[in-house]
């Protein structure tokens, strides 16, 4: 099913190409752009599914992954330890992802004008975006309010204390997180209807842009993908030399023990898809059972590497198109943001769609932009679940060397227990 899928979202890239050139060259400029409107409708419903799903999305799995932390908290040192690492990986990800797309300017050459609705939003009025506003901004007067105006923020931080409350109960309000792990389960299913428009969506997309921009779009394309590739290797080699140097050179024995686990998820798209080799390949290479078993599932809720690098780097490309400037304080506004979106969205089909939606919206970003990630959102979700993968596996290797879990293959071969 996943390969089918595959093959519908390249069919569609390659027809969206074929058809938006045909109408580029073929028809007069009017009726290029006629066309090109007619075909934004199928554009303009998928960006209102996805806007639909945010707010529920966000407050559910933000709620119920909060109130489960509790149980990683009461492990004690191991967790502590492995959430520490959690966020110091997000932050460098998050940043070089920033600091990338500014070095690089993938979005500049494009220069679209942004849609009418979007040029005069109060977000990126930077007179009012005062540390006053900020502040009082973060908190909603009603969840209700927030949750129709999508206001991302507003929603963190009352999920972010209803799902701290839950896990300070004794009892956890059982029916609470049950209501709410339902209402979860509930959202990622209908995330995973709307997610199976993208084919359609992604012709659509490809080929009202062609019409208007040309043929020479797919330079921006080339430039935004080979951009974030480069990212992602910067991103590696650190994650490479952070193992390295925290474990010791036989680390580089784990890279070569995960290349089978990160080609899968490369080829496939999907990290979770390579979870079980994944823990297989880290348990034979030395890292104790418990600690594998702990580490690997909580990074795989909350240790996105590749998807996080993903969302910064996509949030300013789409600004760089549409030639709005964000200021430090709404970039360092944006990073904690995405620090805690990404979170919530684990497990959510094309789940970094979602956040980089969420964020667009709270920043008053041109909603348009999506459309030109969306296009190529298959080939750069391969190379972040693979870096997932990486991420993770870094991750279990370096908290188990923190807490001497790991077996040296002498002592393996000698039948010493994995445990």
């Amino acid at each position: 099913m996943n390969r089918l899928f595959t093959a519908f979202i390249v069919g569609s890239m390659v027809l969206g190409v074929a058809v938006g050139w045909a109408l580029n060259q073929f028809l007069p400029a009017e009726q290029a752009a006629a066309t090109a409107d007619n075909l934004s409708i199928i554009t303009d419903v998928f960006l209102r599914l996805i806007k639909m799903i945010i707010a529920p999305l966000v407050f559910a799995t933000l709620v119920a992954g909060i109130a489960h932390m509790g149980d990683a908290s009461e492990i004690g040192r191991v967790g502590v330890k492995t959430i520490g690492w959690f966020i110091v990986a997000s932050i460098v990800s998050l940043t070089i992802g920033l600091v990338m797309v500014h070095i690089l300017q993938p979005g500049a050459s494009l220069s679209l004008a942004a849609p009418a609705a979007d040029t005069a939003g109060p977000a990126l009025d930077t007179a009012k975006f005062t540390l006053r506003e900020f502040v009082t901004h973060l908190v909603p007067s009603s969840i209700f309010d927030a949750m129709a105006r999508n206001e991302i923020l507003q929603i963190v931080v009352f999920s972010v204390l209803v799902g701290t409350a839950v896990s300070a109960i004794d009892d956890k309000a059982p029916q609470v997180l049950v209501l709410v792990e339902q209402v979860a389960s509930i959202m990622l299913k209908v995330t995973g209807y709307v997610m199976k428009t993208a084919p359609l969506a992604i012709f659509a997309a490809l080929a009202a842009s062609i019409a208007t921009q040309g043929i020479e779009i797919l330079g921006t394309y080339a430039a935004f993908i080979g951009g974030f590739y480069l990212s992602l290797g910067l991103l590696w080699a650190l994650l490479i030399g952070a193992v390295v140097l925290i474990v010791g050179p036989r680390a580089m024995k784990l890279i070569g023990a995960i290349r089978s686990p990160a080609l899968l998820a490369f080829s496939v798209a999907s990290s979770e898809a390579a979870y079980p080799r994944t823990l297989e390949e880290l348990q034979k290479w030395g890292i104790s059972r418990k600690v594998a078993s702990f580490v690997l599932p909580l990074g795989y809720s909350f240790n996105l590497d590749g998807s996080m690098m993903y969302c910064t780097f996509a949030v300013l490309f789409i600004a760089q198109v549409y030639g709005i400037e964000m200021s430090i304080l709404q970039q360092i506004t944006m990073l904690g943001l995405l620090m805690v979106t990404s979170k919530g969205m684990a497990g959510v089909p094309r789940a970094s769609l979602v956040v980089i939606a969420a964020t667009l919206t709270y920043f008053d970003l041109p909603e348009a932009g999506l459309l030109l990630i969306l296009a190529v959102d298959h080939l750069l979700d391969m190379g972040r679940s693979a870096t997932n993968v990486v991420g993770n596996s870094v991750a279990a290797a370096v908290v188990a060397k923190w807490e001497g879990q790991i077996t040296e293959p002498e002592a393996r071969a000698a039948g010493a227990p994995a445990e």
